[in-house]
């Protein structure tokens, strides 16, 4: 896969978690989750912008601006429609950690790729480190639901 591949199939996966979070956002009963959701979509719509001024400077006019066609179903967020149906906090962090796993494994197929150049490597660790951070908190946050 070439880095121009690469960054494209991160900017779909930054897509589908923007979306993801939103719609969480959006359904969600807690005004904290409200909140942290919001916060996540936000900054997969930062990283996305990111990684696509790199494909532009790699010489690429059109840099992918979607989700994946398939998304919902590929990238983990399809049952968040069916939790946010509930309103249960559980459930809904429950699926949008689903989604975070997604996004942390292709992250992790990214920095697998030996031809990315430098400074993209450097970009995707820095993102990959956050996208790690958000899912592990995640996960924390269901966990504690379990606890209570």
């Amino acid at each position: 896969m070439n880095t121009i591949s690469t960054l494209n199939n991160l900017i779909e996966t930054l897509k589908d978690g923007q979306n993801g979070f939103a719609d969480a956002a959006q359904d969600v009963p807690d005004a904290d989750l409200k909140s942290l959701f919001l916060g996540y979509s936000q900054q997969r719509a930062q990283f996305a912008g990111e990684l696509q001024g790199l494909v532009k400077s790699l010489g690429e006019d059109e840099p992918t601006d979607s989700g994946s066609l398939g998304g919902a179903i590929h990238r983990g967020w399809i049952d968040l429609k069916a939790a946010l149906s509930t309103r249960d906090n559980h459930a809904i962090l429950s699926e949008c950690e689903r989604g975070e796993d997604v996004a942390v494994a292709a992250y992790k197929k990214a920095l697998e790729q030996k031809e990315l150049p430098v400074n993209v490597i450097d970009i995707v660790q820095t993102q990959y480190a956050t996208v790690k951070a958000t899912h592990d908190h995640i996960r924390n946050l269901r966990d504690s639901l379990v606890a209570a």
